[in-house]
């Protein structure tokens, strides 16, 4: 979180709609609580708090400094439990555990005929929605009541549940073990970044062939899919195959839009295959397909059955607009772009406890890329320094190295000549620190620091080898991902051909069929 305020109920609260805040103290009033109650009292008092301060707390005289800790955890439960009440909280899967508790309720009351047949209800929900971890959960109940209980309800129903929960296990074991390796690639990818070198490729490739289970796809359920395609995507974008990363993110997209009511109940996964889509398509380059994607995206967020809630208005925000800016550096729009500034800036202050440090990093790359493309390299340089004075980001190095060189050639173009061998220092001394190196990177710093030795008509012919340097990295497996972050390419062009280099990538994208 980007806020300083740390204290949990605090933040819950202040997440709270004026709607939310209003059915909270309505479902107060049915407890028939006094109005007056410690916890209520404590709630109006946290809601008009614009900081959390515990000492004003105890100044109110609502509770003792040695009660405080108790009548906060118990306002927290109250208001969950008040939340999960709510109609707009309410889905499925909320649904098939309520009657789950139902039926526990039942059953231990001695009703075994009752319970079986909410049991029997919710778990054909379950399974038709997927949820099968549920399901499972209903069969072992079913179970314990068969077994127990002399109901004869069905003849054969023990071989029939017996049957059933095998099924369901060897479904969730396969989806637990398909999960387990998309989240270890995922933890892979943090802690050592995109494969480096041949080793570092064998490396990763048996990591991920040793953990691929065994599998079927004709006998795979919705879930089942959406994990193996999941762990395929991540090995993709860890061994920077992407024409790969587009075909799985493509199938975990389609595997949405073939089962649509999926889209409902799963929002947040349908969200994120999108943006890996669309984040694939920018990486190759396939422009008509991408605003394709968005388009349709846009319009399924448009759509009144998608849910509501503040974690998917926090995603739509961060990958609309991220992929907006995207476009426009796949147009070379720079100028049609800078709309997205107040749009992204308002976004960040409005959801500001709930998207993390390094998404507010990248909006503002993206943004200082928007203006190094108009050549407003002043305020591009404004918006890098944020980034390289942020102390916080030791997930996102390569953000912070990329930052770096851009600021680099941004004081370039500024002619804040004065500036520059401070920086390059600094910048070099950095990328050694963090063992990130790259050719592309090493090319960009020798070249900027024999700037002081070549004479203005030595420039051009200067650029010109070091574009030929460069190029032959444009496609290295190892390489590439540099130009993804900096299209070094297409500004050396510009000093060749001396044209802004807005112009250069408008005439690259025409040139592109797709």
């Amino acid at each position: 979180m980007t806020s300083t305020q740390k204290d949990t109920l605090f933040i819950l609260i202040k997440s709270l709609s004026k709607s939310e805040k209003r059915q909270f103290k309505l479902y107060v009033n049915r407890l028939g609580v006094n109005a007056d109650a410690k916890f209520l009292a404590l709630f109006n008092l946290l809601d008009k708090m614009n900081d959390y301060d515990e000492t004003e707390i105890l100044k109110s005289g609502i509770v003792k400094k040695q009660q405080l800790s108790n009548l906060k955890a118990h306002l927290y439960k109250q208001i969950l439990v008040s939340l999960r009440l709510n109609p707009v909280n309410q889905n499925i899967r909320i649904q098939i555990r309520e009657q789950l508790d139902f039926a526990t309720i039942l059953y231990h009351k001695g009703l075994y005929k009752q319970s079986l047949k909410i049991l029997d209800k919710a778990k054909a929900i379950a399974i038709e929605n997927e949820e099968k971890v549920i399901a499972y959960e209903i069969v072992e109940l079913e179970k314990i009541i068969e077994t127990q209980y002399i109901t004869r309800s069905i003849s054969g129903r023990a071989d029939e549940l017996a049957i059933q929960a095998k099924e369901l296990s060897m479904q969730n074991v396969i989806a637990s073990k398909l999960s387990n390796l998309s989240l270890q690639l995922y933890g892979v990818m943090l802690k050592f970044g995109y494969v480096k070198s041949d080793e570092e490729f064998k490396w990763v490739a048996n990591y991920f062939n040793a953990r691929m289970p065994h599998i079927n796809i004709e006998k795979l359920g919705f879930r089942e899919k959406l994990w193996l395609y999941k762990a395929h995507l991540w090995y993709s974008f860890l061994t920077q195959d992407f024409l790969s990363c587009y075909k799985y993110s493509s199938k975990w997209v389609d595997l949405f839009y073939e089962n649509e009511e999926m889209i409902y109940l799963n929002p947040v996964f349908f969200l994120k295959g999108n943006n890996y889509l669309l984040e694939s398509l920018y990486y190759i380059k396939y422009r008509s397909q991408f605003k394709d994607v968005l388009s349709r995206l846009e319009n399924t967020l448009n759509n009144e059955k998608f849910p509501k809630n503040d974690n998917l208005e926090v995603l739509q925000f961060l990958y609309i607009n991220s992929n907006k800016l995207n476009l426009h550096f796949l147009e070379g729009s720079f100028k049609e772009g800078l709309y997205l500034e107040d749009v992204i800036l308002k976004g960040l202050k409005t959801h500001r406890d709930k998207i993390d440090e390094h998404h507010v990093m990248l909006f503002y790359y993206k943004i200082a890329c928007l203006y190094f493309g108009i050549g407003d390299n002043k305020t591009c340089i404004l918006y890098l320094k944020k980034i390289i004075d942020n102390k916080n980001l030791t997930m996102r190095e390569d953000l912070m190295c990329f930052a770096r060189v851009l600021s680099l050639v941004a004081h370039y173009e500024a002619g804040m000549d004065y500036h520059l061998e401070v920086q390059l220092k600094s910048t070099y001394k950095f990328l050694l620190k963090m063992n990130d190196l790259h050719e592309v990177q090493k090319e960009m710093i020798k070249f900027l620091r024999n700037l002081g030795n070549i004479f203005p008509h030595q420039l051009k012919s200067e650029f010109k080898k070091l574009h030929l340097r460069l190029k032959q990295y444009e496609d290295h497996p190892y390489e590439k991902r540099a130009f993804l972050y900096l299209d070094i390419i297409s500004w050396l062009e510009s000093k060749i051909e001396n044209k802004p280099v807005g112009e250069i990538i408008r005439e690259k994208a025409r040139e592109l069929i797709r």
